[in-house]
């Protein structure tokens, strides 16, 4: 298995895309930190995917001291690093009328400031053992709804990030970091929002 032995920590991995990232991580041999600000949702997680192969984290990752908490927690309880994958994110409805700044700062602060924490906190392990980051984007960073606008320019701040980091980690450290840019996707939470909106199963 190729990720025997190595431990992911995957944000937002409640539910959704990230619950499928954990899943696939331990199917690959990984134990896997399941960091979710739900705690009923990464309880399930938990359940689900087998408790000796999870560690459990619940809390916002945007409280102060959070992303360096999350990370020592992992290095405590598995004893090492080897994968990030960014994948929390505030999915949100914005245009240019309704995006004032203080929501845009908002998402920015989920979207964008977390991810790069987090890999400021999670680099000494990642360095140790060349480990990888991998930061999950949107095919929104680059084409923009207009009404993901705040989302929107988030992810595409987070392109730039990927980019910039992955020149200089992987020449400086050989750290690789890398974004993968779904489409829409059916997940739980999207099914809910599209309920909202009146739509029919």
């Amino acid at each position: 298995m190729r990720l025997d032995g190595k431990t992911i920590i995957v944000t937002g991995s409640g539910t959704g895309i990230g619950k499928a990232i954990a899943k696939l991580c331990i199917d690959e041999g990984a134990h896997v930190v399941i960091s979710d600000k739900d705690e009923k949702l990464a309880a399930e997680t938990v359940e689900e995917l087998g408790k000796e192969k999870t560690i459990t984290h619940v809390r916002d990752l945007t409280d102060e001291g959070c992303p360096t908490d999350l990370i020592a927690l992992a290095k405590e309880r598995s004893g090492r690093i080897d994968g990030l994958v960014n994948n929390a994110a505030f999915v949100t409805w914005s245009d240019i009328e309704s995006t004032k700044p203080d929501y845009f700062k908002k998402v920015l602060d989920v979207n964008l400031v977390t991810p790069l924490a987090l890999i400021q906190a999670a680099l000494p392990e990642l360095k140790r053992n060349k480990g990888s980051v991998v930061n999950i984007g949107s095919v929104n960073a680059h084409c923009g709804e207009p009404t993901l606008l705040a989302y929107s320019a988030s992810k595409g701040g987070l392109s730039t990030l990927t980019r910039n980091l992955g020149d200089s980690l992987m020449q400086e450290h050989g750290v690789r970091v890398n974004q993968v840019n779904p489409g829409w996707v059916l997940t739980e939470n999207e099914a809910a929002r599209k309920r909202d909106h009146g739509l029919k199963d």
